[in-house]
C-alpha cells in the first residue's frame, strides 16, 4: 500500500484538485504523512457522523442504549406534539442507517444558518410529519445522526461534549477539539468538528484494531463490526456510495473496506485486508469527484 499511496501523491502533486495531506497507516505505523499545505486543524464535516456513531457504540456496550431503543422513550416531554404516530416507532437503529422516515436532508448546514430547528432541534423534528415508515429508505440526513447524538446524551446523563472527551477523544489521546453546538449546547451530531488529518485518522485506526487504541479496548469488535457492515441499501448504484452501515460508508471497489466521509473528502478509508488506514483532507473547493477517482485508480485495484 505505501508505494500505491506515494503513486497517488505524485499524481496529486502533479494535478492537485484541492488536496491538503494524506496520510498512510500501515502495519501499526504512520508509514506516509504528507502535506500540501501547512498543518491545520479543519472541518471534517460528516466525517463526525462517523464518531457520533462510536459514541453510541460506547453508549450501547455500557448498557445505556441498544439498538431498538425508541426515541420517544429517551424523549417521552415531546410526546403531546407528535402528530405523526410513526415518529413513536423510530428506534436508534433506525437514527444510525439514515432511515427514520423524515423523507428529506434536515439540519443541513445551509438551513441551520438560517435558523432550522431553532432554538429545539429535537423538538423540531418530533413533531414532523413522516414520508417513510422508519426503516423502509435510506435518506440522508444531519438530523438523523444529531438525534443519535442526544439520545446518548439524554441516555447516560452526560454532556456529550464531555462523554466524547471521557470515552473517546482522551482515549485517543485527541484532547478537547473544538465542536459546534446546537442551540442547546449538545455537540452537533452531522457535522462541525475540528481536526487535523493525524487526528481525524485516529477513529479509522480505532476500527482498524477492532475497537482498541494503544492497548485499550475502546469500543466493543461487536460495533465496530456492526458499523462496518452493509445495513442499509442507499439507492445509489455507484460502488462508493452503494452500501451504508452505521454512519459509516461501504468501499465496494475493495473487500471489507469503509470509509468515515466527509464533504469535500475529509476522509479515513479502513483497508482491513491491507491492514491499513488511509486518510485525507482537502479545502472547500476540492474537486472530490475528481479526487475519489484518483483514490480508487491509485489504491484499490
Amino acid at each position: 500500500m505505501e508505494s500505491k499511496v506515494k503513486a497517488l501523491i505524485e499524481a496529486i502533486s502533479n494535478d492537485n484538485p484541492g488536496v491538503e495531506s494524506i496520510a498512510l497507516w500501515q502495519d501499526g505505523e504512520m508509514k506516509i504523512l504528507h502535506r500540501y499545505t501547512p498543518k491545520r486543524t479543519r472541518l471534517i464535516y460528516s466525517h463526525t457522523k462517523s464518531f457520533i456513531s462510536t459514541l453510541v457504540g460506547i453508549a450501547v456496550d455500557e448498557g445505556k442504549l441498544t439498538l431498538n431503543t425508541k426515541l420517544v422513550d429517551v424523549f417521552p416531554e415531546y410526546n403531546d406534539i407528535i402528530t405523526d404516530e410513526r415518529v413513536k416507532q423510530i428506534e436508534l437503529k433506525h437514527l444510525l442507517t439514515m432511515s427514520s422516515g423524515f423523507g428529506n436532508a434536515f439540519l443541513m448546514s445551509s438551513n441551520r444558518r438560517k435558523d432550522e430547528g431553532y432554538p429545539d432541534y429535537v423538538g423540531y423534528m418530533m413533531q414532523k410529519e413522516m414520508k417513510y415508515n422508519p426503516g423502509e429508505k435510506f435518506v440522508y440526513s444531519n438530523a438523523d445522526t444529531h438525534l443519535c447524538g442526544c439520545m446518548v446524551q439524554r441516555a447516560t446523563g452526560t454532556m456529550l461534549l464531555k462523554y466524547a472527551h471521557d470515552k473517546l477523544f482522551s482515549k485517543l489521546g485527541m484532547g478537547f477539539p473544538a465542536w459546534e453546538t446546537d442551540p442547546d449546547g449538545v455537540a452537533f451530531g452531522g457535522s462541525g468538528l475540528y481536526l487535523d488529518v493525524t487526528e481525524m485518522m485516529k477513529l479509522g485506526i480505532l476500527y482498524l484494531n477492532k475497537g482498541i487504541f494503544n492497548g485499550e479496548r475502546v469500543v466493543s469488535s461487536e460495533w465496530v463490526r456492526l458499523a462496518s457492515s452493509n445495513q442499509i441499501p442507499t439507492g445509489h448504484e455507484t460502488l462508493w456510495h452503494g452500501q451504508y452501515g452505521f454512519q459509516f460508508w461501504l468501499v465496494g471497489q475493495k473487500k471489507g473496506a469503509f470509509r468515515a466521509d466527509g464533504m469535500y473528502g475529509q476522509f479515513s478509508i479502513v483497508l482491513p485486508e491491507d491492514n491499513a488506514v488511509i486518510a485525507t483532507q482537502c479545502c472547500e473547493e476540492n474537486d472530490v469527484g475528481k479526487f475519489v477517482d484518483m483514490i480508487i485508480e491509485y489504491t484499490m485495484k
